[in-house]
């Protein structure tokens, strides 16, 4: 896996989708259910703070518009 703070948000969202469908299958077992769930976490996290960071922008952007 590449560093996920190196990831765009639609890298990092893509690899996110992609773990949930393996964790559906209910093919893995427990260990690696929790390794992608943990996994799972840290591209949510980093997600958000994309989106975050996009929202702030965009505030600026407004703020400086108004």
């Amino acid at each position: 896996m590449d560093d996920i703070a190196a990831l765009s948000y639609e890298e990092a969202f893509g690899q996110l989708e992609d773990l949930v469908a393996q964790l559906e299958t209910g093919e893995l077992s427990l260990e690696q259910s929790v390794a992608l769930y943990a996994l799972g976490r840290r591209l949510s996290a980093h997600c958000q703070n994309l989106l975050e960071q996009a929202e702030l922008k965009i505030r600026q952007v407004e703020e400086d518009d108004a």
